[in-house]
């Protein structure tokens, strides 16, 4: 059974040991941190156990933006992160949802593309030699 639950402060340890990356981005442990104790970081579960998270806030420009969204290697392609997506459609409280992903990453951008997003904007100089792909939705609120 899959469920998805607003994480609070004793997740952030299996949070940290779940995502690869806070163990090589200095930045990541303080935001991980940060959206579970803003309330904006919804965890996906799986029969029980923590198999990946996501962070929706209203920082851009004060429309909803999906900051991460990070599925286990061992979970992936079962259709869980749409299912995280869907969430945030569902719970977004602005018309537009917006989210991005660096170029390198085709298997979100075809999840994006699979799940009605439509490129909006590129950002450049976030990650060396990786442009950032801007995506947005337009919601029936």
């Amino acid at each position: 059974m899959v469920t998805i639950r607003i994480a609070n402060p004793s997740d952030i340890e299996t949070l940290v040991s779940l995502d690869p990356l806070s163990r090589t981005n200095k930045r990541r442990i303080p935001f991980i941190n940060q959206a579970v104790n803003s309330g904006t970081c919804h965890l996906l579960e799986s029969n029980g156990r923590i198999v990946g998270y996501g962070v929706l806030s209203y920082a851009f420009y004060q429309y909803g933006f999906v900051e991460l969204l990070y599925v286990h290697s061992d979970f992936r392609r079962k259709n869980l992160a749409t299912r995280l997506m869907n969430h945030f459609e569902a719970i977004c409280t602005t018309e537009k949802l917006f989210t991005s992903t660096n170029k390198s990453n085709i298997p979100m951008q075809r999840l994006l593309e699979s799940i009605g997003y439509q490129p909006s904007g590129v950002i450049e100089n976030l990650d060396e030699n990786d442009p950032e792909l801007v995506y947005i939705k337009r919601l029936a609120c």
